[in-house]
């Protein structure tokens, strides 16, 4: 089983599952192939400091849901190869942010941190969804990931 190297820290005061959120990476770090020792590190915001750090690193204003920083520009493997090991990078969540879109969307706050998280791993790993192809394969990839988590949460709860 892979022992993937995850850390989890909370500095938005939001009250988060940290265990579900680090089940969500280890579950897409497997099915994504990637080496059994990379490293990720997750963290939550507040809204004024997702805003920031969305200025300083985007040149955007304001807060978003989620900010990725690759390290070892790391991808998931071919069939053939074998998956590199190293850092994957770090990944900014805001809680916050993501409750209203939840909210918006009609479906819980963890499910929507599952996604952005899910979300941002792909960004780590080279998915990008600013041109219309890219967008396709990525949304197609995000979403086959997330019906496969919940189907496997579903029958471990069963």
């Amino acid at each position: 089983m892979a022992d993937f190297d995850i850390r989890f820290r909370n500095m938005s005061g939001a009250n988060i599952n940290e265990s579900r959120l680090v089940a969500t990476a280890r579950f897409v770090m497997a099915d994504l192939r990637l080496h059994p020792r990379t490293e990720l590190t997750v963290s939550a915001v507040t809204l004024a400091e997702m805003e920031r750090l969305h200025i300083d690193h985007m040149d955007e204003p304001g807060a978003t849901d989620v900010l990725s920083f690759p390290m070892d520009e790391l991808r998931a493997p071919f069939e053939h190869e074998t998956a590199q090991r190293g850092m994957l990078g770090d990944i900014v969540l805001c809680p916050e942010f993501a409750a209203a879109q939840a909210l918006a969307a009609g479906h819980s706050s963890a499910d929507e941190l599952d996604l952005l998280l899910t979300h941002g791993i792909l960004h780590l790993l080279g998915h990008d969804h600013a041109e219309p192809e890219e967008h396709a394969v990525m949304f197609a990839l995000q979403a086959d990931l997330l019906n496969r988590l919940a189907t496997t949460r579903s029958v471990s709860n069963a």
